[in-house]
């Protein structure tokens, strides 16, 4: 006999409190990861998670699934580093597969200046213990075969690479609903359509929200909203030091699995992976104007998919399935902004750009920290956001390149 099946639940509906003790504004991986931690690690439980649409339908949900740690600067280093041993171990912590797929990550050279940056990655990754190799030519036709060593006839010959067999790719769905799920089953609300409208304030303090399902008053409240995080500062009648501009990605139709590779160039502004499905993945810069316009553009789609086949030739043949736009919140420094604000009892975890999905665990772990006991965690410490007033900028622009 057929048993029953029994229906999965994986998130639950709870009514709204008019009070918690911590409010997170925005349901990607950011603030879920934060609202987890906050009740694994520091037994904070009374916490209500905001997202005014369903969860990861911002940044989380629009990124490219790639997860390295292969950057350009101490602090950056450690705090990627601290994120992708997290990721790796992630799908076990939560009890959902994260569908974690190995693929090691390539950063071409096309030029003497590249190849100097390559070799200075690779140096740095490795004093810092990140796993990054130089390779020169040859080195990059065998580990990835499938490449156009010339780049197009000639036009952007690949001279060598920094290596990075750790990198990997995942799914953005299953550690959005991962946390989500994880973070319900400690008695964290996740309230799904309920937009944050305001931020109220006493005597230069924060204490709480007003919704679109009305007024919920907090202890502290978390800004984790990501390229809309100036609307929210608006709110808080605070100034951060972000920018926002549309990034853009597609992904072709489905080719049996033939490049288990990431690739990236920031000779090229592009990079490309293949996913679980066989679709490849292709995405670029960032446009050059600020907007919060989520569409797609013919000018990308046809810059990208040239510079895309003068790496892979082969990718001609494919059509276009899908292509999308996010909004990314930019800072000056190209690095994040975690921390305290001007407005006590607000924080902020922000200015993650193109590359805020890698750093989900630890920016979740850390700023958990933070509004549990009220002290900057060691790790984050250097992207407080008025780094720029002490001129204690962290580059990390050559590093973030494409991705």
């Amino acid at each position: 006999m057929i048993g029953l099946l029994r229906k999965q639940v994986h998130l639950r509906t709870n009514d709204l409190k008019p009070h918690y003790d911590v409010v997170i504004i925005g349901g990607g991986g950011h603030g879920l990861a934060a609202a987890y931690y906050l009740a694994r690690v520091h037994g904070v439980r009374d916490v209500a998670v905001l997202e005014r649409s369903y969860i990861g339908a911002g940044g989380t949900g629009r990124n490219t699934t790639i997860v390295r740690s292969n950057y350009k600067t101490p602090e950056t280093i450690a705090f990627y580093k601290k994120s992708h041993q997290m990721f790796l171990e992630l799908g076990q912590e939560l009890d959902y597969n994260m569908l974690v797929t190995p693929r090691g990550l390539l950063w071409l050279a096309h030029s003497d200046n590249q190849l100097r940056l390559q070799r200075e990655r690779a140096a740095l990754n490795q004093a810092f213990d990140v796993e990054t190799v130089f390779l020169d030519a040859a080195g990059v036709r065998e580990v990835c075969p499938q490449l156009d060593m010339t780049g197009g006839g000639g036009k952007h010959p690949i001279l060598g690479a920094a290596w990075h067999p750790k990198g990997c790719i995942t799914r953005h769905d299953a550690v959005v609903w991962g946390y989500a799920a994880a973070s319900q089953r400690l008695g964290v609300h996740v309230h799904q359509g309920i937009e944050v409208t305001g931020i109220s304030t006493e005597g230069g303090r924060c204490v709480g929200v007003t919704t679109t399902a009305g007024p919920i008053a907090a202890g502290v409240v978390m800004s984790a909203v990501g390229g809309y995080v100036s609307n929210v500062a608006r709110m808080a009648k605070i100034r951060l030091p972000i920018i926002t501009h549309p990034l853009q990605a597609y992904v072709t139709e489905s080719y049996k699995p033939a490049f288990d590779r990431v690739v990236a160039s920031a000779d090229l502004h592009i990079y490309i992976s293949q996913s679980a499905r066989g679709e490849f993945l292709i995405g670029a810069e960032i446009d050059p104007y600020t907007s919060y316009a989520n569409a797609s553009t013919w000018p990308f789609i046809a810059s990208a998919s040239a510079r895309a086949i003068d790496l892979l030739p082969f990718l001609a043949k494919l059509r276009i399935l899908r292509a999308w736009t996010g909004a990314c919140d930019m800072s000056p420094d190209y690095s994040p902004v975690m921390g305290t604000t001007e407005l006590k009892n607000f924080y902020v975890s922000t200015g993650w750009g193109t590359w805020g999905f890698k750093a989900i665990p630890a920016s979740g772990l850390s700023m958990a920290e933070l509004l549990a006991t009220g002290k900057v965690p060691a790790l984050i410490a250097p992207f407080r956001a008025d780094r720029f007033r002490d001129d204690r900028a962290i580059s990390e622009r050559a590093s973030a390149g494409t991705h």
